[in-house]
């Protein structure tokens, strides 16, 4: 291993780029824009986070295409079971170890060079998600086949160092933090190393334990806890943490690092016809996991912009096998969408989005958790989501039913949902969701029929 090089901080204030981040409202084009590479570049694996799944990466697969990338060339895993256990050593229904993540994440690299003929691939993961990378580069033998390792938002040196929980894989003294830190670089000789981080709104990098359950304890980690020995470490001023991945904003960065240019656009191009693809996975007592769900009966509809009113019948309508896999439909690349998931053992969940304005392969649903007690008095209950981010106020403008939520945190930017309830008297009307640029309109429908309205946010 080579002497570890002097970390790089850059400090970048960008614009605001809301408008470059979805292509312009109204105009869909009738071809697809994105610029021809002539070279086939570096294939790239993308690792989502804590609980999450591949849907987080859509809009970053979009940006890659609309600069080029073959989409042969990008791919976005689902880990099965995405929640950290506890304790790293101690089985737990339905969660994951690091042995776990490390044998997965190493199956689809293999397969992505097997795939695409290529010898070397790049890394991008988003918090958790960068934990695997370093395991498999760092201290499974993993770097010959790694030209990229992009870490964004990943506690790399814990969210807090304390003595217990002392098997937890996030706290700076777990045996897997020390294995991983415990050299004099961080990094790995032969891949190149990006981390991306915030300047001071990543709430799982604060030196003040509100955000691990205990308000007021030192973290005994600071704002830097992502950035890495011997890497290029970045800032952004102001994201949050899903934006260190998710957002226009660090798309630029990491095309930079991988494709060794900037990119040519950071808004989507659109294609005539998108076609939509995923598979419905189950919450079973709560808990996320990304287990296909057989038997659910997915219907699409095309809605009103202005209302959410349906334009007709169900444009598409299946029921999920053991894949879980509920597509393809072709759409338009200007049409708004309701995705209506009747599963076994779940609520049925009407989820309406914004346009599509490309294909996508991991349009994955999964179904709203059991309304929570204080929910089932209402008539109806619309849960406004941003799934790539989060709501952070006075730092965003967030509008729901026209007043601004008052159970979405202030200051650190933490919450992704805020819920509108509604009595039964206003179920057939349009409930409105902005969030700076981006507008849902959905409607809520009876949660005494079990049922209840997601308006998911796509930026």
């Amino acid at each position: 291993m080579t002497p570890p090089r002097r970390p790089l901080l850059r400090a970048i204030a960008l614009a605001p780029l809301a408008a470059a981040m979805r292509p312009a409202a109204g105009r869909a084009q009738t071809q697809d824009l994105a610029r021809p590479v002539p070279d086939a570049p570096t294939p790239i694996l993308f690792v989502h986070g804590n609980g999450d799944h591949s849907a987080l990466w859509m809009p970053t697969l979009w940006r890659f295409e609309s600069n080029g990338w073959p989409r042969d060339r990008l791919h976005a895993l689902d880990f099965t079971d995405p929640l950290a256990r506890d304790d790293d050593a101690v089985p737990q229904p339905m969660r994951s170890s690091t042995d776990d993540a490390l044998r997965e994440i190493t199956a689809e690299a293999d397969a992505l060079r097997r795939r695409t003929g290529a010898a070397r691939i790049a890394l991008v993961g988003n918090s958790r998600g960068g934990y695997p990378i370093r395991n498999l580069v760092q201290l499974n033998g993993g770097g010959p086949g790694v030209s990229h390792a992009v870490l964004c938002g990943t506690p790399n040196n814990g969210i807090y160092d304390w003595e217990q929980p002392a098997g937890r894989e996030f706290n700076a003294r777990s045996p897997f933090l020390r294995r991983l830190n415990g050299g004099e670089s961080q990094v790995m000789e032969g891949t190149e190393f990006l981390t991306i981080r915030s300047d001071s709104n990543d709430l799982y990098a604060q030196p003040d334990g509100r955000y691990a359950g205990r308000p007021g304890t030192p973290t005994g980690v600071t704002f830097t806890s992502p950035e890495l020995r011997g890497a290029k470490n970045v800032v952004l001023p102001g994201i949050d943490h899903r934006e260190t991945a998710y957002s226009a904003r660090a798309f630029r960065e990491m095309f930079l690092f991988v494709a060794g240019r900037e990119p040519d656009r950071l808004a989507v191009s659109p294609e005539p016809r998108p076609v939509l693809d995923g598979r419905v996975t189950g919450t079973p007592g709560g808990v996320q996991t990304n287990r296909p769900l057989p038997g659910a009966v997915v219907e699409v509809f095309r809605v009103d912009p202005e209302t959410a009113a349906r334009m007709g019948e169900a444009i598409h309508r299946r029921t999920t096998g053991e894949d879980g896999r509920w597509g393809p439909v072709t759409v338009a690349p200007d049409w708004c969408l309701e995705f209506v998931v009747a599963a076994p053992d779940h609520p049925i969940t009407h989820t309406y989005r914004t346009p599509f304005p490309r294909s996508s392969a991991v349009v994955n649903l999964r179904p709203a958790p059991p309304p929570a007690q204080a929910d089932r008095a209402a008539g109806g209950v619309v849960r406004f989501t941003r799934p790539r981010g989060y709501f952070g106020i006075p730092r965003d403008v967030v509008v729901l039913d026209g007043k601004e939520p008052t159970d979405v945190p202030r200051g650190v930017a933490s919450g992704a949902t805020t819920i509108a309830r509604l009595p039964a008297s206003e179920l057939g009307r349009p409930v409105v969701g902005l969030f700076n640029e981006e507008r849902v309109v959905a409607r809520a429908w009876p949660i005494a029929e079990n049922r209840v309205t997601v308006a998911e946010l796509t930026w």
